[in-house]
Order: structure tokens, then sequence, then C-alpha cells
């Protein structure tokens, strides 16, 4: 007879020896259970003793959230006017788009049964769809700067399904962040919520329009926060569902307010796998008050590119840790080269404020009112120096000019073979003046060690291990004394942008 036999026997049959039996029976499986269940023998405690202080998790319920914010949440559907440049088309080129069954673009798709809404004589056609939340019981409305951008109609749907056309106040590509507004009062608006008190592990949940779908509620949690995936914002990673549509939708905490803007997903298809990031509302807010005020966002600039530092330049250059953003050029007579600083300076402060990366810059350097004067703290060869700067106004995006090679110029003065694997020559004064640096020598072959740290033909060496060279034959004094078992920092220029290289001899 088996215990399951007893213990049935024992609630028909009330007799005192069965009774006992298979009490005996149940304390030997219990203890059974907490030896195999609870590995910890046969002391081990059973489940009525734990102690009543041990936390109990419990999973979150989205649905009053889901149901009392949704209507705070918009579809945003956006059109623009098909455009054919150049009048007909290539004839071989629309007919490899036919053949694959590509649409052709600024044509309508026949795999769609038409036009949708439009025709190729630039009639409005559906362009795209994305999400967006009230700000303000008076129409204002908060997106993703790449959902309304270049659009010629968007149309806000609500959850009541009241459509309302709306005008683009303005966008900010930089943090992708844009504000539209319809005409309405008395929507219901989204509290803003604070970001500082947003921890990792954290629930949260979206809204939005994934694939058009309206109002489809995800959740999951906070993965990270200070995410350097854009140039002026730390963003939020979240492993919550976020598809193409759900661009410019909330994120919200469980006290239903909106912690950031569902802005990217990391995807190798297209689609959702398992990373997405969010802008925080708290910076996004300040740029929608100056879009609402202005149309435009005000930023401040210096004059700078910017690249990081790595931990074996830190280490090469006496830097010790990886720590703020080394200047690879300096816009000619901008800020930064009125100030003083130099084309392989590490910004490491600015107003007091670390830069504890290179990505730290820009963000404070764009919050700092235009006119006003900060100061730079930058090491140089091996010595740290405070500079002001006066702070420009930010005018537009400047598009990176590709560097070159230097040109060679007239013939060199003089050469130097390094046991570095370098021969180098002394500039001439055409060449520093072209390139604004007042010594530095050419790079006319590489070899070995330094081929091996990535030196080129037509790079010029400005420092070697934090002092300045002035030319070949100081150069070769300054290798001479170089030991072969450590590693060799580099300052190297390469058209109009410098880095630290570190060459290592005994390779």
């Amino acid at each position: 007879m088996n215990a399951s036999t007893l213990a049935v026997a024992a609630t028909t049959r009330p007799r005192p020896a069965l009774r006992r039996l298979a009490a005996r029976a149940a304390l030997a499986l219990g203890a059974a259970a907490g030896v195999i269940g609870l590995g910890l023998g046969a002391a081990a405690p059973s489940f009525a003793q734990v102690p009543a202080n041990v936390p109990t998790v419990t999973l979150p319920d989205f649905a009053e959230l889901a149901e009392r914010l949704s209507p705070m949440v918009v579809n945003i559907r956006t059109t623009e006017r098909a455009r054919i440049a150049g009048g007909e088309g290539d004839p071989n080129v629309e007919e490899f788009f036919r053949r694959f069954g590509i649409p052709i673009p600024g044509r309508p798709d026949p795999r769609r049964g038409g036009p949708r809404g439009g025709d190729e004589d630039g009639a409005p056609m559906q362009r795209g769809v994305g999400s967006g939340f009230v700000i303000s019981a008076d129409g204002f409305i908060m997106t993703n700067a790449h959902v309304v951008d270049g659009a010629d109609e968007v149309i806000v749907t609500f959850t009541d399904k009241r459509e309302l056309k709306a005008r683009v106040v303005g966008t900010d590509r930089r943090t992708d962040v844009a504000v539209i507004k319809v005409e309405a009062t008395g929507l219901p608006a989204v509290r803003i919520g604070d970001v500082s008190r947003l921890r990792v592990g954290e629930w949260v949940m979206a809204i939005g329009s994934p694939f058009g779908l309206d109002n489809t509620v995800t959740a999951g949690i906070v993965s990270a926060k200070q995410r350097d995936t854009g140039e002026y914002l730390p963003y939020i990673q979240t492993d919550v569902a976020i598809n193409p549509g759900n661009s410019g939708g909330p994120l919200l905490n469980l006290r239903g307010e909106v912690v950031g803007i569902n802005s990217q997903i990391y995807s190798r298809s297209g689609g959702f796998m398992g990373i997405s990031f969010a802008i925080p509302i708290d910076e996004a807010m300040r740029v929608s008050e100056q879009l609402r005020t202005s149309g435009r966002v005000i930023r401040g600039r210096i004059g700078v590119q910017i690249a990081p530092v790595t931990k074996e330049v830190a280490e090469s250059i006496g830097l010790g840790q990886p720590r703020g953003a080394l200047v690879q050029s300096v816009e000619k007579d901008g800020p930064a080269e009125k100030a003083g600083v130099e084309a392989g300076d590490i910004i490491l402060r600015v107003d007091g404020r670390a830069v504890d990366k290179s990505g730290d810059l820009p963000r404070i350097i764009g919050g700092t009112k235009p006119g006003s004067k900060s100061s730079l703290q930058v090491f140089r060869r091996g010595n740290t120096r405070d500079l002001s700067v006066t702070v420009a106004e930010f005018e537009a995006d400047r598009p990176a000019r590709r560097p070159t090679a230097a040109e060679p110029g007239n013939a060199p003065s003089q050469t130097a073979k390094s046991v570095l694997g370098l021969t180098v020559s002394d500039l001439n004064e055409s060449q520093k003046r072209d390139l604004r640096v007042r010594g530095g020598v050419r790079v006319d072959a590489v070899e070995g060690p330094a081929a091996r740290a990535g030196l080129r033909e037509g790079d010029v060496i400005l420092s070697v291990d934090n002092t300045e060279v002035s030319d070949a034959r100081q150069f070769a004094g300054i290798v001479a004394k170089v030991e072969r078992s450590r590693a060799v920092s580099v300052l190297v220029r390469r058209g109009e942008w410098v880095n630290y290289l570190v060459i290592r001899p005994s390779r």
C-alpha cells in the first residue's frame, strides 16, 4: 500500500492505526520534499516556517494603466506627394524593378491594388505611420522627428476614432524629437516622470501603433540607462517590444508617467530583437520647450571634431584611465582655436563638469548658452591646463570632409630613419602653413612596428611620448632614447584629423 492509498484510507476510514501510519508517511514525504526541493537537508524548514518578512514578488497588472493612458496616445499618419525627378525614368532601371517585383520609386505599387489615395500626377500618397502622445490639453503632441520629417500632411487619430490634421511646430533631427499641434481643447494629457528615479530592472510599458495596429500595449523592464547611441542623448535601453510604428510613442512607468519616447531598436531583421531604445523624457521636454517657443533648438558649439580615448592610448600618454574627449581637429578661426585648443588635446572638464567619455562633450557644450564663456580643462603632452572659450551658436549640420593624405609639397630638407620603422622628413613652410602646425615631420615610408600600428605614408607626426616634434633631427633624437620594451605613443595627423597611435617596438 503506497502513501496515497494510505492518505485516502485515512480520510474514508478513520481507524487509529491507519491514522498513525498516514501521519508518519506524511512526515517522511515532507522531510524528503525539504531535502529535494530546498536542498537544506533534514533540518530544512517547511513553507509554513518561512519568515513573514521575506518580500513576495508579484508581476504587475498593466490593465488599469493601459485603460487610463490609452486616450492620451495617438496614431500619426503622414502623407507626401509623389515626386518624380527628371520626367520619364530610365527604362532599363524600371525594367529591373518590374522584373524583381520591386515598386518603382515615386510610382504606385501595383501589388497593393492601386495608388492608395494618390496617383503619379502628384496626389497625396500614404508615406508612413507612427505614434505620439498629448503633452498639453490645448493640442500639443510629442513624437519623433523621423515620423513627420518631410511629410506634406500629418493626420492624428485618437482612440475615439477622431481624425484631426496637425501642423508641425518644429523638429530636431539631432535628438529625433518633434512637436506637432492639432486644433482641439480639453485633451487628456500625460504626466511627465522623473528619469533620475528610473532604475534598471524597473517595469515599464509602451503604447503605440506597431505596423499601424493602434493602441498596442507592450511591457518589459529597463535594461540599462545612459546608452550612447545618439550624438546628444544618452538613451534608455529596454526589452519592451518595439516595432515600426511604435516610433514616437511613450515609455511609461508603473505610476503612469512618461519617462521616455520610444525611438530606436537594435535589429538585424528590421523587427524587434529584444533591445529597444527610448529618448529620456527630461531631455525631450527641454527640446520641446524650445520648439514650441521658437520652432528650433539653439545649441552651443566650440568648433572641434572629437573621438574617444582608448585604454591603450590613455596608459601610453600618462592619462591613466580612459576619459575625456580627444580633439581630432580644430575649426579654423572657431571658438576652440581662439581659446588655444590644439588638435591632440584631450578635454577633461567643462565648467567643472567631468567629461567621462567623448559623447559627454557635445551634450555639455550643446546645452551651454551661445555667447557665454566656459572653462575647459585639457590634457596636453602630460600636463593639464585651463582654457577659456566663448561658446558659439550651432547653426546647421556641416558634412565632415573626408580626410586626405598630406600633400608632399616641396622636396624635404632632410630625412631620418627610426627604429620604429619610420622614415620621416621635415615639413617645409608651405606645408606647415597649410596644416596650421608649428612643427612636425612627414612620414615618407613605413615598415615593421609602425606599419603594424597603422601609420601610413603621408601622415604627419606631431609628438612622440608627449614631446612635441619640431623637425626630423629632433625626432631622431627622441626616438633614439625610446626603450624597445615599452609602447610609444605618437600623435599623428592624417588630412584634417589627428589621433594617437601606439607603436610597440619590441614586437
